[in-house]
Parts: C-alpha cells; sequence; structure tokens
C-alpha cells in the first residue's frame, strides 16, 4: 500500500516545519512537500501603522536577521519621505548588515549544519550536534560561538541591542559612531578573521569526503538572483539585481529592481504557509531560481576584497563556475562571512564614518515605497503604500526563504528518491533529507506572510490530549 513518511519537526532550522514523503505501493519515493506550518502574516500586521514605526515593527519578524529587516525597510520608508541618507548614514547602514551576515552565517554554519559536516549524515543522532561537535572538536565550536558573538557585539554596540534594534531609521540611522565604539570592532576583527580562515581551511579539507554525495545533493538547475555593484561586485545595500541561467547567461541585469511585480510572481500551494516567488518569464512552476550566499557567490562577478575574492577563485576551480548543488550553500557562506569582516574593516576605516550627519528628515512626500536589500539569506524585498498622513494601508513582504521555497521542495523531493527505501527506512536517510533544508538556512518566522485565503486548522485539546473542538477553513 501506499504510505506517507512525516519528518516533524524539521530539526535544526529557524521555525515550524515538517516533511512529507509519499511511498507508492512498492515503497519507492513519488512525492515529497516542504510544509511551513506556521503562520505569523506581519503584512497585515503593518495595516494601519505609521511610516516611522515600520523599520522597528519589521526587525520584529526575526530575532536572527533583525537587522536586514531593518534595512529593507527603512530604504521603502526613504522613498517614502523622499529622502537620501547622508553617506556617513549610508555606511553604517552597511556596516551593521554586515555584521548580521556574518553572525546569522556563523549560526547556520557551525550551530546548526556542522553536525553534519564533521561527523557524517550517518553518524549516531546522539551525538550529531553541537555539544558533540565542542567533544569532537573543540577549536571549531570554539571558533563557531567566537564568530557569531564578535557580529552580534557589533549590532550592540552600534544598534543599542543584539535582537531587534531599532537604530536603522527613515533617513538614515538614529545615532552616529563614536570614535571608541569604532577602535573597540577594530580590535576584535583579527581573532575573528582567524577563527574563519581555520573554518575554511577545516572545509575545504573535509570537503574532499563530501564530493561524490555533494554533487547530487539537491542537484539540480536553476537560476539564481542577487544584488551586484556597478562593478559588478556582491552588494548587500544597494544595487542592480542580476538573475543567471543555470548555464550561466545572463536573464536579467536591472538597474532599478524596485518593481519587481513586473518581474517576480508569487503564489500559494494548499500545503504551506508560506508564499512561493516564482521568475514570471519562466513561469510557474518552471520559472524556479535560488537566492542567498550560493547565487551571491555565483551572480557576481567578485566580491571586492582581497580574501573573499581569493577563496571565490578557489571556490569556481572546485564547483565550477554556476555549481547546481545544493550543498555548495554551505562553503559560500564561510566565504561570505570573510568577505563581510573585510568589508566591516573597510567602513571603519573611511574618512568621515564618525560624522555627525547620520539621517536626513522630512515629511511624507510619496504613497509608496520599495526597499531591497539582502539579507544572509537572500534578498528582502519590503513594499509600503500609505495615506498622506504616513499611515500603512498595504504591505507586500518578499523574503528569501520565499524565493527559495520551490527550490527546497524540489532539494527534498530529490534527495528522498536518491535515499529513502521504504523498505528499509533509518535514520540517516531522514537526516539526509532535513540537511538539504538546512543548505538553504531557511528563516520561516520571516516568510509566513501567506496572500489568499489559505486552508487552516485550529484545535482545542485537552490536557489528555483529546480533541474537544475543531474548526477548518
Amino acid at each position: 500500500m501506499s504510505r506517507d513518511l512525516i519528518i516533524d519537526p524539521v530539526t535544526r532550522i529557524e521555525g515550524h516545519a515538517k516533511i512529507t514523503i509519499q511511498l507508492d505501493d512498492d515503497g519507492n519515493v513519488e512525492d515529497a512537500h516542504f510544509h511551513v506550518t506556521q503562520f505569523r502574516g506581519f503584512e497585515k500586521i503593518c495595516d494601519g501603522r505609521p511610516i516611522h514605526e515600520m523599520p522597528s515593527l519589521m526587525a520584529r519578524i526575526c530575532g536572527i536577521c533583525p537587522v536586514s529587516h531593518l534595512v529593507a525597510s527603512a530604504k521603502a520608508c526613504d522613498e517614502i519621505l523622499a529622502v537620501e541618507p547622508p553617506p556617513t548614514g549610508v555606511d553604517l547602514r552597511r556596516l551593521i548588515n554586515l555584521a548580521q551576515v556574518a553572525q546569522s552565517h556563523a549560526l547556520s554554519f557551525f550551530h546548526l549544519s556542522s553536525p553534519d559536516l564533521l561527523f557524517g549524515f550517518d553518524a549516531d543522532a546522539d551525538g550529531r550536534h553541537l555539544m558533540g561537535v565542542y567533544q569532537e572538536n573543540p577549536q571549531l565550536a570554539r571558533d563557531g560561538i567566537a564568530v557569531r558573538r564578535f557580529g552580534q557585539q557589533i549590532i550592540e554596540s552600534v544598534g543599542g541591542k543584539r535582537i531587534h534594534p531599532s537604530w536603522v531609521v527613515p533617513g538614515g540611522v538614529d545615532a552616529p559612531l563614536t570614535a571608541e565604539k569604532r577602535d573597540e570592532i577594530l580590535a576584535g576583527l583579527p581573532e575573528a578573521k582567524a577563527a574563519v580562515e581555520r573554518t575554511l581551511d577545516w572545509y575545504k579539507t573535509s570537503l574532499v569526503r563530501w564530493e561524490e554525495e555533494a554533487a547530487a545533493f539537491g542537484d539540480f538547475p536553476t537560476a539564481y538572483m542577487g544584488l551586484v555593484s556597478p562593478e559588478g561586485n556582491a552588494e548587500y545595500y544597494d544595487g542592480a539585481l542580476r538573475v543567471m541561467g543555470s548555464d550561466g547567461s545572463m536573464l536579467a541585469d536591472l538597474d532599478d529592481p524596485r518593481p519587481y511585480w513586473q518581474y517576480l510572481g508569487e503564489a500559494v500551494e494548499p500545503w504551506s504557509f508560506l508564499k512561493t516567488a516564482y521568475w514570471k518569464e519562466l513561469g510557474y512552476p518552471e520559472g524556479v531560481y535560488r537566492v542567498g550566499p550560493l547565487a551571491r557567490a555565483i551572480v557576481a562577478d567578485r566580491f571586492g576584497t582581497s580574501r573573499a575574492d581569493e577563496e571565490l577563485e578557489e571556490f569556481r576551480s572546485r564547483v565550477g563556475r554556476v555549481p547546481s548543488s545544493s550543498f555548495h550553500y554551505h562553503y559560500a557562506r564561510l566565504i561570505e562571512i570573510t568577505h563581510s569582516l573585510e568589508m566591516i574593516e573597510v567602513l571603519l576605516n573611511r574618512e568621515f564614518i564618525l560624522s555627525p550627519n547620520v539621517r536626513a528628515r522630512a515629511a511624507v512626500n510619496r504613497r509608496e515605497g520599495i526597499g531591497i536589500a539582502e539579507a544572509p539569506r537572500g534578498t528582502l524585498i519590503h513594499h509600503y503604500q500609505v495615506d498622506d498622513q504616513g499611515t500603512v494601508e498595504w504591505a507586500n513582504l518578499l523574503i528569501a526563504t520565499g524565493h527559495n521555497n520551490m527550490a527546497m521542495n524540489k532539494g527534498v523531493l530529490q534527495v528522498a528518491k536518491r535515499y529513502v527505501k521504504g523498505d528499509r527506512l533509518e535514520e540517516p536517510m531522514l537526516n539526509r533529507v532535513e540537511a538539504v533544508i538546512r543548505c538553504y538556512d531557511p528563516c520561516l518566522s520571516c516568510s509566513t506572510h501567506a496572500i489568499g485565503q489559505m486552508p487552516l486548522q485550529v484545535r482545542l485539546v485537552s490536557a489528555d490530549g483529546s480533541v474537544l473542538h475543531e474548526l477548518t477553513r
């Protein structure tokens, strides 16, 4: 008989999700889906809020990448106010967002994925966790904690607190950087850089163990999307939106990416609260594309800093110019941490980084604003419409995890077909299915803002587990 295998919850990710694997009568995988089971609806929460509250409100979407939402939201507000932040204000926004990239990538690589990479997917699940990493390789665990701590300390130092800072505001930032804080951050950079160098050396040595498996791990052709600077460097704050095909061809290079509805569509499936974005020109569901560290390493000509560019060249020599395996998100993530630390040093050494002129002020001058930036997990779009008093009437959010939704589902199906056998189920098989999701480091609290009327089931359950009442939409 055909039957379903359910992995619930998916472990070592941010948020709540499950995976359903459908087996046919012979026990072979027929289909699979990645279900996002939580719903937060921040798009509707925004209705009726004054525009000056939006960045701080948007930071509450997520406790792991709040800064990226701050930045994208503030950029949308800048457009509504028709102001251009002072150059120092822009540099400080870049600084805090790069710190966000470094600390979030460290969390993903070291805390969530390194147990699989160190012990292997077939290892005993009882020891396949961060404490097990510490016991087996103390330096790797300490380096992961150190890199994440450094990024969080930068956010706390300039933004006021590590989680949900409100320092990024419409028109710029709320306060200038002091010399004391600048020097404190600069003093911590050598240790953080050394930790990433050690990890890169370890990963590149270990990658040999995974070459055969990595080549088939969530491996399928898609397009890739990310921001690039005028020079073609990877960009995290502003720039053109570049989309490349699986063969390296240029699908689009949009100098003004703000009218996203012209090239991106949004779909809703009945089995998930996560919207699915797709490339309109290719249609749905054929228009699958990927964002995030792997996509940025592909669409950019280079990173634009010395060590990151050296590592990018080696990355491309090892895995190709347009690698299609999701496994290589891990490798790209480490290179991006290196680049982030280098760029933080560049910004802190700029002549006017301590300038007190960090914010432009104005009233509402437009009824609509769109802010686009790169979050750790990929391209982030905030779109607001307001009334004449600046009260939000409508909001739409395209989150990186939504961009990756189709790719994650394709990855789950592919890995399940390769490794899951219904006649001899083993835990490592299911761990591999979960692990392909970890490659994307999905942020589900960020991304569950569904459109339309989605299926909803609410149960009232007693203390003994019996269902007292149930409502279904």
